[in-house]
């Protein structure tokens, strides 16, 4: 057993059951653990506090399996954790509504690292830990024989990995490989999914709640989506009766897809424009043209993946919510999001607050938006609550 004891009173995160621990919080190692290999934390007069995965490489040097003293670590632990997360996703979404959902959300389902989402029979993993990684093929036989899907791909090709000193991968992990697309359903709707080479495990699954939200306030509104990626909002404005969707994504390669999606919907493709650019000079030729819209989405990629980015990250976001307000008229509605990290909510109203006054317009918060509930936040873990959303109306 290895054994990993922390500076005096550097167990006060663990006590309040933070899954985490830095590098700096540790004064000694007993053993020479593995990247991976389990470990038992002591505070520093010896006591136990938890059972952590090892990291040698990364900044978080311990990530907490449990806090259970009697508790092992090992295959049945995995499969009572897989069963408590898929258990409490069931319900969440109605089959025939939607067929598409997180199974797994990391730190919140007590799993650090891992992430797997469903897409119809097929399931998409991330292993972004050294315990994940270590772990992976158990989780990965238990991930088919509880859900009973077809296939497991990996995409465990996010920039974390290389910070735990892991290679990333993608690849099939389990059955054969996937199609080059998938066809899902979310809020009724149809959508292509590439899970080999999309965003994240291909598709935003945490927007879920907030593209019905815009659906339902559509109705006769001419909507500016930007960064469309495969158009998600774009159908749901369109299935809700919005009179025209203007679509902004720098990639060609997934506008193209949001086309197919259009199809796939039967929606009228006249009724929508796919325009491949980079939305800050977008942004601003629609301003310098005095084109205005009756609501705007603003969903762009992470600015800031941790605080120390955050200052730069708040330039972007004032910027693009700034030109936002400007185009949009009286009465019209903004849909802004971060999924930045390392930008709180607060932190993220105040920058959109500067951007309506810079603006010169007075606006209203009508709604806060999150992510999804099979992307749960656990109290212990704020950082899971990565989501955030304002609904303004400008006067």
């Amino acid at each position: 057993m290895y054994t990993v004891r922390l500076k005096a009173g550097r167990e006060k995160s663990l006590l309040r059951r933070h899954p985490w621990v830095f590098a700096g919080a540790i004064d000694s190692i007993q053993g020479a653990p593995a990247d991976g290999d389990t470990v038992q934390v002591e505070s520093h007069p010896g006591e136990f506090l938890a059972w952590a995965a090892y990291s040698s490489a990364s900044q978080i040097r311990l990530r907490v399996w449990s806090w259970q003293a009697d508790e092992t670590i090992d295959a049945g632990f995995f499969r009572r954790r897989v069963e408590r997360a898929i258990t409490a996703r069931a319900g969440l979404v109605q089959p025939e509504r939607g067929n598409a959902v997180r199974l797994v959300h990391a730190e919140s389902d007590g799993l650090p690292g891992l992430v797997v989402d469903r897409y119809a029979d097929t399931l998409v993993a991330q292993f972004l830990s050294s315990g994940a990684e270590h772990w992976k093929e158990t989780l990965a036989d238990l991930l088919l024989e509880l859900t009973g899907a077809r296939r497991l791909y990996e995409r465990s090709d996010a920039e974390v990995r290389r910070l735990e000193g892991l290679d990333e991968y993608c690849g099939p992990l389990r059955g054969a490989a996937p199609p080059e697309r998938l066809q899902v359903i979310e809020n009724g709707l149809k959508f292509w999914v590439d899970v080999a080479h999309g965003h994240k495990t291909g598709y935003y699954l945490d927007q879920r709640d907030n593209r019905q939200r815009l659906m339902q306030m559509a109705a006769g509104r001419q909507v500016l989506d930007c960064f469309a990626y495969t158009g998600g909002f774009t159908i749901h404005a369109l299935a809700g009766r919005a009179e025209s969707v203007l679509a902004v994504d720098s990639s060609a390669e997934v506008l193209a897809l949001a086309r197919d999606n259009l199809a796939l919907n039967e929606l009228p493709v006249g009724r929508a424009e796919l325009l491949e650019g980079d939305v800050f000079q977008v942004l601003r030729q629609l301003r310098d043209r005095r084109q205005t819209f009756d609501m705007i989405v603003l969903d762009p990629p992470k600015f800031a993946p941790t605080a120390a980015l955050a200052e730069q990250a708040a330039r972007g976001y004032k910027d693009i919510n700034l030109l936002a307000l400007k185009l949009l008229r009286p009465g019209g509605l903004l849909f802004t999001f971060s999924c930045s990290g390392g930008v709180s909510a607060d932190l993220f109203q105040k920058i959109v607050a500067g951007a309506a006054l810079d603006a010169g317009v007075q606006a209203q918060i009508i709604d806060y938006l999150h992510q999804a509930p099979d992307h749960p936040v656990a109290l212990n873990f704020p950082e899971g609550a990565y989501l955030k959303g304002l609904v303004l109306r400008v006067g």
